[in-house]
């Protein structure tokens, strides 16, 4: 069968012609704009998004009012806490946020029960990226826990940087993304910029010393 977006996600690609036909007619690409809220505490999962373009942050707010990064939904993923929501037939609690325009094919509940009932490749497929993520999601709670918070914020930084080596995003971001206060990001800034790594701007910080912050990512064992 001629190539579809089934191709573009590892794993999918060894569908039978019979079950490709019933996904892709149970299905359909939807478009969602940057900054929008693909789902949020208390919705139901309706609809299983696999990302085609963009990139979808998905986080969690603490009883304190304390946002919390957990992870984010790149182009050929699918959201792990949708799948677990769909399973078991709850409802959300975390937030899924847009942070660039989205396409993704959005398969209703309808055809995803009927597939991991049906078909062992789609069964495969769901659970292989549910047991990779929850995998991710330990080792969130393992850096949180136990890892100093410079090597974590050299560690983002290096991740987050553009091409240009300049990160878009504000400390009370980064705080979110590492799970802290923005006094402990801003403070952590200063020292990597008293030590040349990073240049500050509203909303931007750029690495200028990046061979200092890799050192430092290597020294914790952590690699780069």
């Amino acid at each position: 069968m001629e190539g579809t977006w089934i191709d573009k996600f590892k794993g999918l690609s060894r569908l039978p012609d019979d079950i490709r036909a019933d996904l892709e007619a149970g299905s359909q690409i939807v478009s969602v704009p940057a900054g929008t809220k693909v789902f949020g505490p208390g919705q139901s999962a309706d609809n299983l998004l696999l990302l085609l373009d963009g990139t979808v942050r998905v986080q969690q707010k603490s009883e304190t009012g304390r946002e919390v990064f957990l992870y984010r939904v790149h182009a050929g993923e699918s959201c792990v806490l949708t799948t677990a929501c769909m399973l078991a037939f709850e409802e959300y609690s975390a937030d899924g946020i847009a942070e660039t325009d989205v396409r993704a094919v959005a398969i209703p509940r309808t055809t995803f029960d009927r597939l991991v009932a049906n078909s062992p490749v789609f069964r495969e497929f769901v659970f292989t990226a549910y047991s990779k993520r929850i995998t991710d999601l330990f080792t969130l709670i393992d850096d949180i826990v136990f890892q100093r918070m410079d090597v974590r914020l050299a560690s983002r930084l290096l991740e987050l940087a553009d091409e240009n080596g300049v990160v878009h995003a504000t400390h009370a971001v980064l705080a979110t993304e590492l799970g802290t206060a923005r006094e402990v990001i801003s403070r952590t800034l200063s020292e990597f910029n008293r030590r040349g790594w990073v240049e500050q701007s509203r909303g931007e910080v750029r690495l200028t010393g990046r061979a200092g912050i890799e050192r430092l990512v290597r020294s914790s064992g952590t690699g780069v």
